[in-house]
């Protein structure tokens, strides 16, 4: 069993009765019912709850006039979000811009909090990056049907001339199913290998040399959440697209 983290044991302590239940309820029974909270899930219910806090700190504090630093750092961070997914889905996306942000934020947060000691980047389990590619690839596919209609969004698997159909039809399924497989392993391989890069060199050198790791740790954190939220707006792009 893991080792157990300060911020788990209240989730464990308080809320292992809930937590039974529900497992109990989708047929899955914890290794140890007394502690059914793994540390990156009580990390990301953290996670979660820190984001609402600040977007609701941060819209409560919005001026036109007098805008803080903070809102001028999101206010530039959206609009590099607004720009890309103008420039890869194209006219209306705005409408998804929503979802690319929300994901864009949810990967940085949870990577970044990793660095603070005691704790560990959420993401750096398998099972978070999955989710989040599970969810992505249930997104892109259902703006896909929604744009162009069942049988719009189904034509996108047939290929540019009738007669392929055969042979794209199982290249398509197949590079669509492997999408989720490659968003999970992308950023779980990165922020795992950083997370054990970081705690290596703190164990061995207590000064100076691990803050050059967090540092990268930082970049790699930014680097990987905005690769995440690309792709999605790629998927999103080539889904609602109507010239297939």
């Amino acid at each position: 069993m893991e080792h157990e983290l300060w911020i788990t044991a209240p989730f464990n302590r308080f809320l292992s009765a809930p937590a039974n239940a529900f497992l109990n309820m989708v047929g899955v029974r914890a290794e140890d019912p007394t502690h059914p909270w793994a540390n990156w899930l009580a990390i990301e219910i953290v996670v979660v709850l820190l984001t609402i806090v600040l977007f609701a700190f941060l819209r409560s504090r919005l001026s036109v006039d007098r805008p803080s630093k903070l809102q001028h750092c999101f206010e530039l961070t959206y609009e590099f979000l607004r720009a890309q997914a103008e420039e890869v889905v194209g006219h209306g996306s705005r409408r998804y811009l929503a979802y690319f942000g929300t994901v864009f934020f949810f990967v940085l947060f949870m990577n970044l909090i990793g660095i603070i000691p005691t704790l560990e980047s959420p993401t750096m389990f398998l099972e978070v990056p999955c989710g989040l590619a599970v969810a992505t690839f249930i997104y892109y596919n259902a703006t896909g049907l929604k744009a162009n209609g069942a049988f719009g969004y189904i034509k996108q698997f047939l290929g540019p001339m009738l007669w392929l159909a055969p042979v794209m039809l199982p290249i398509e399924i197949v590079s669509h199913f492997a999408r989720p497989l490659s968003l999970t392993i992308r950023l779980y391989a990165n922020m795992f290998a950083g997370e054990q890069v970081t705690n290596t060199f703190l164990t061995l050198v207590p000064y100076f040399i691990p803050s050059l790791f967090m540092a990268l740790h930082v970049f790699v954190s930014f680097l990987q959440a905005y690769i995440f939220a690309l792709l999605a707006m790629i998927y999103v792009g080539t889904a609602v697209a109507h010239e297939h």
